[in-house]
């Protein structure tokens, strides 16, 4: 009896052992796509990302990318997107994994993703090791001036299958650049002080697709030689360049021109501008709002004309 007994617990342990290894089959292959389904695609550094020819599971680590795919008609695919992803609305119900500094790399695998965008080479640089870790690709949208968007558009459409809803949406923001491009101009292009922050005063540099978005609004900005993206200036720097327009990236700390600014022409003629802060500084769809907007102000009379 003693002997029938252990060979029925062998046989149980058996059985549950092999019940264990199946499941872990389908588990592995669940996330593990055959080899046949996958593709190789080249990121914004040239890196090949090996990707699924379906890619339902996405996470994205940047407000500009999340804004990109929702316009490349993926937003559904999208399962983990940052705290600061607040737009489309949509964007907002999608669970949040960290922010774009620190994001919860726990969480983000947890999601299962097949792709995660990261929106810079310095942000891959911070968390690709341990996302790769974890057998997840890693994509890089790096965008550096206008013209990139409606192309990174079109490769979100062939990423995600959507590639007519993207190839519309790059569409129609390249018409809409031209159109503020054909626009008639001041004779004179303004000359331009972008101020990020008041108290600091961080402004745009050579380096910064902003630059690109400004003078193609029609103004001239004033810090376009200064090396950096978002050089800070002295106060005896931002005495010298007396800018004709100030446009305030419009932020709870950003309300008013520096005190260093009181002075100059922008202030003393009322060209004061403030603009939606998020369509300034991401750089996906609405530059085209923002190139519109500054586009208008640049053609405003000073005040006494």
């Amino acid at each position: 009896m003693k002997r029938r007994s252990v060979e029925r617990q062998m046989v149980c342990l058996l059985m549950i052992m092999a019940v264990n290894l199946l499941l872990a089959c389908d588990r592995q292959e669940e996330e593990l796509p055959a080899v046949a389904e996958m593709r190789t695609v080249k990121d914004d550094l040239g890196r090949e990302v090996r990707l699924p020819e379906k890619v339902t599971r996405a996470v994205s680590l940047a407000p500009s990318i999340t804004e990109m795919v929702f316009a490349a008609g993926a937003g559904d695919r999208l399962v983990g997107v940052t705290s600061y992803c607040d737009y489309p609305a949509a964007a907002k119900n999608i669970q949040k994994v960290g922010d774009t500094q620190s994001p919860n790399i726990e969480a983000i695998i947890a999601l299962r993703p097949q792709v995660i965008f990261v929106s810079t080479a310095s942000q891959l640089e911070a968390f690709a090791t341990a996302l790769e870790g974890q057998r997840a690709a890693v994509f890089v949208v790096d965008i550096s001036k206008l013209d990139d968007v409606p192309d990174r558009l079109r490769r979100l459409g062939q990423i995600f299958g959507t590639r007519e809803r993207a190839d519309l949406a790059a569409i129609e923001l390249e018409q809409r650049v031209a159109a503020v491009e054909r626009r008639p101009r001041p004779e004179r292009p303004p000359r331009v002080l972008l101020q990020i922050s008041e108290a600091d005063l961080f402004t745009i540099g050579r380096d910064s697709f902003i630059t690109e978005l400004v003078e193609r609004a029609g103004g001239k900005t004033v810090t376009a030689d200064i090396p950096g993206g978002y050089p800070k200036l002295s106060k005896e720097t931002a005495l010298a360049l007396d800018p004709e327009v100030i446009i305030l990236s419009d932020s709870s700390d950003n309300r008013n021109p520096n005190d260093a600014m009181k002075n100059s022409s922008a202030v003393r003629s009322g060209r004061v501008y403030r603009v939606n802060a998020d369509i300034l500084s991401r750089p996906g769809p609405r530059l085209a709002d923002a190139l519109e907007q500054l586009a208008t102000l640049f053609s405003q009379e000073p005040a006494g004309n």
